[in-house]
């Protein structure tokens, strides 16, 4: 296991002036520690967009015909893409400050010191150190080891960690699992194997969520279904109408005639077909959630990383580190013999000459290390390193009574299961202590056979001290339906203790996870069953996160160590503590630079709060797209004049969706998301939008009496009775209710009757009440509308509870077969 006796040995660094020359070639590791969008990309992404490209064309015409008025829509957009632009600035200053706080900093050899450098300032040739749980940066070739595995699996696959020795090759991307070691940099910057990937497991993304690929199916089926309405529209008011051919006129500022009517129909329709301010809002509710979660020092690296927390319904956490504090305490070292041939040295300076043996200790050793005092003056002959799949670490020394061989691990490891000290070690683990066993050896511990035949000498007892938020978070997710699973390494007597200890259901039953064969069918029975488990495996963890996203769960992962690393990768959403190992960190979407677990509630609400009001907002903007388009198509077959102004489609959509949508998408939400979203959003907006539309046509056929062209009292009464609808969905839509939703939609009814009610708003926006006749019929109208929006609501929300009342009894039912029929 060991090629060179000690790792730290001189191995000749770069000098300054060799670093200000590499500097100045550029041949640095250039790649940027977050690959933020830049402002220009910003600014691009949030002007030139689908939506803004449609509004585009119909303000252009509008600025061809005239008047002004009925181009306010573009205002609206021009707003909305500021707002956009804002609201991902703070966002990307907030990513880019917690990202500095996050990045590693890799341990170059420069003028023979070991010093702690930027990514980006690493430069060809560095000699690069290299410990347990830390991330290859470049890549090169290694130059010293003791002990050093190294984890590809996440470039090539390969489960299995490979031992390097001096000359093997080392590739950016994988991360060190056991042993400590020295490359040299051979490739650097956007030469290196996994600078690209590296660059996109970081980049402030707005994309790949079943949010956003949802919501842009919508677009484009608006997108093609504006062409043949539009079409239909000015052929219908033209040619049916038999006005073909009739001279357009100049007054005013503004062009009259049929095709000028006909163009602003036409805009007045398609412009309510747009969703102009649902992606906005999209953009708007993940940036505020990026800030707002950036304010607890918790740092999202993929922003749709806050859509999937919204959907989690199962929480893997490790124990150490996260329910326990990341410091122990050594209790008790509990002398068991283990002299030969009557010699005896004390455990405590076996124990302090193992921890200084060890560059880079874990918690555990260090620990020790720092209750046993001073080590004595033995000389170190051979190490092996600590790995989550060996349970052990150990050395070898040459004593002035000959030469030693030492090992220090798991209980249930090192001893025969049926001996006095396995059973000793349990009973202790269960009661939540954490147990080692240290050995003396007969094999050099870098021998293949190691650790071979073994003699017990004492066992070693840390204390592990609970955090104080674990309990209260715990019942957090208790309370939200989100069911939390304790997958660790430890012993499982040991990890059981400290789960009921923090109450968590399920605890009674702890799962040594040796006991359970990776791949068949009773394994992922198990997982779903089981609540805590020890002796888990890194490839386990793994297979476990696999196991219950194969039963149809959202599985968030978090942790802090090496050992988690296959599993936060492979989760749904993974989360590392920021004062975990640099691997960890830099596979996770959500790092919590406080290490407070504490957090995590805080970032699955807010979660939460952004998918539901984001789903809530979009019922109001697609049931304005399709009360437009039904009002469109009627309008076009029936070849009447469109009733509507574009600039009463503006009052419109900005007092019953718009400006209340805004607020909508910032409130408080705390219902878990389920997927299926594009689905669920058109159950209401479709028969809300059709039954609305239907309304608005009915009351103008009514009021128009068979006339070729609508007067303004009977544009008003459409007016009317589309916002008395509509602001019927958005009450429907705001459920549950509390007091600044009702003042909210009370708002928007002020707001509309300051413009019906004063001579101003009526003038500005070409609106008539003067007839009480046709605004009785408008109100009767929208009173039958709403009635049967209700009744369809009501209707499908009992479908909907039926359904869910049903796979309850389901998984029920297939919970309590698993149970019966045992692992």
């Amino acid at each position: 296991m060991e090629q060179v006796a000690d790792p730290a040995e001189e191995v000749r660094g770069l000098s300054s002036a060799e670093v200000a020359e590499r500097v100045a070639q550029g041949r640095t590791n250039d790649v940027p520690v977050r690959a933020s969008r830049t402002l220009g990309q910003i600014v691009r992404g949030n002007v030139f967009t689908r939506i803004n490209a449609m509004i585009a064309v119909l303000f252009g015409i509008i600025a061809v015909i005239g008047p002004m008025q009925d181009g306010l829509f573009a205002l609206v957009i021009v707003i909305n893409t500021l707002i956009g632009i804002v609201q991902e600035l703070r966002a990307k200053r907030t990513l880019d400050k917690l990202a500095i706080v996050n990045a590693a900093h890799p341990r170059v050899v420069r003028d023979g010191e070991v010093v702690e450098v930027r990514p980006q300032d690493v430069v060809l040739d560095d000699v690069i150190e290299l410990g347990q749980g830390d991330q290859v940066p470049v890549d090169g070739a290694v130059v010293a080891a003791a002990g050093l595995e190294v984890d590809e699996s996440l470039l090539t696959g390969e489960a299995d960690p490979v031992l390097k020795a001096p000359g093997d090759r080392v590739m950016s991307g994988s991360f060190v699992v056991a042993g400590t070691g020295r490359f040299r940099a051979a490739k650097v910057g956007r030469h290196a194997y996994a600078a690209r990937l590296a660059e996109e497991a970081s980049r402030f993304s707005l994309v790949h969520s079943e949010l956003r690929s949802g919501i842009d199916r919508i677009l484009k089926f608006i997108t093609w279904a504006l062409f043949p309405i539009g079409g239909l529209l000015i052929f219908s008011q033209l040619a049916l109408g038999g006005q073909v051919g009739i001279r357009e006129s100049l007054d005013g500022g503004q062009i009259h005639g049929p095709l000028a009517e006909a163009l602003r129909g036409m805009v007045a329709a398609l412009v309510s077909m747009v969703p102009e301010g649902l992606v906005l809002l999209i953009s708007v509710a993940f940036a505020v959630g990026v800030i707002r979660l950036g304010r607890r020092k918790c740092l999202v690296q993929e922003l749709p990383a806050i859509e999937g927390l919204a959907r989690v319904d199962i929480v893997c956490t490790d124990k150490t580190g996260t329910l326990t504090e990341n410091g122990m305490r050594l209790a008790e070292v509990r002398d068991l013999g283990g002299g030969v041939n009557g010699e005896r040295t004390a455990p405590r300076e076996v124990l302090a000459a193992l921890a200084a043996a060890d560059p880079r200790p874990n918690a555990s050793l260090a620990a020790v290390g720092e209750a046993c005092g001073g080590p004595p003056d033995w000389a170190v002959t051979a190490t092996a390193a600590f790995s989550s799949a060996r349970k052990w670490s150990g050395a070898s020394f040459a004593t002035p009574a000959g030469e030693r061989h030492y090992v220090l691990g798991a209980p249930d490891v090192l001893a025969a299961p049926d001996s006095p000290e396995a059973a000793e070690a349990e009973r202790i683990g269960a009661q939540g202590m954490r147990v080692l066993l240290l050995a003396r050896s007969g094999t050099p511990v870098d021998a293949p056979e190691a650790p071979g035949t073994l003699t017990p000498v004492s066992l070693v007892v840390l204390d592990q001290r609970l955090r104080d938020d674990a309990a209260p978070t715990l019942r957090y997710f208790a309370e939200q339906g989100v069911e939390v699973k304790v997958v660790s390494g430890d012993n499982a007597a040991s990890v059981g203790a400290v789960a009921r200890e923090l109450e968590l259901p399920g605890a009674e039953s702890p799962v040594d996870a040796r006991e359970l064969a990776s791949g068949q069918g009773g394994f992922d029975d198990a997982v779903e069953r089981t609540s805590v488990f020890g002796r888990v495996t890194p490839e386990q963890k793994r297979d476990m996160v696999r196991g219950l996203q194969k039963r149809e769960h959202t599985v968030a992962m978090t942790g802090d160590g090496v050992n988690d690393v296959l599993a936060l990768k492979e989760a749904d959403i993974g989360v590392a503590m920021g004062s975990g190992s640099p691997a960890s960190r830099s596979v996770a979407q959500i790092v919590l630079l406080d290490n407070r677990f504490a957090t995590l509630p805080a970032v699955v609400a807010e979660g939460r709060r952004v998918i539901g009001n984001i789903e809530r907002v979009a019922n109001l903007f697609l049931t304005k797209t399709v009360y437009s388009m039904t009002m469109a198509t009627i309008v076009g077959l029936l070849a009447v004049s469109y009733p509507f102004f574009p600039r009463h489609a503006t009052l419109i959509n900005a007092v019953t969706f718009g400006i209340p949508a805004f607020f909508l998408a910032l409130a408080p939400n705390i219902e878990r998301a389920r997927p299926g979203f594009v689905a669920r959003t058109l159950r209401l907006a479709v028969p809300a939008g059709l039954i609305s539309g239907l309304a608005a046509v009915t009351t103008y056929l009514l009021v128009l009496g068979g006339s070729a062209m609508p007067e303004l009292t009977d544009r008003t009464a459409v007016v009317v009775t589309l916002c008395a609808t509509t602001l019927w969905v958005l009450l429907l839509v705001a459920k549950p209710y509390v007091w600044w939703k009702v003042v909210l939609v009370a708002s928007m009814v002020g707001l509309l009757c300051s413009v019906l009610f004063t001579p101003q708003g009526r003038e500005f926006f070409a609106l008539d009440i003067s007839d009480p006749g046709k605004l009785v019929t408008a109100l009767v109208v929208a009173g039958v509308a709403a009635t049967l929006i209700t009744v369809v609501r009501l209707v499908d929300d009992r479908f909907i509870e039926r359904a869910k009342e049903r796979h309850d009894r389901e998984r029920a039912a297939a919970a309590a077969e698993r149970q019966t029929a045992g692992v």
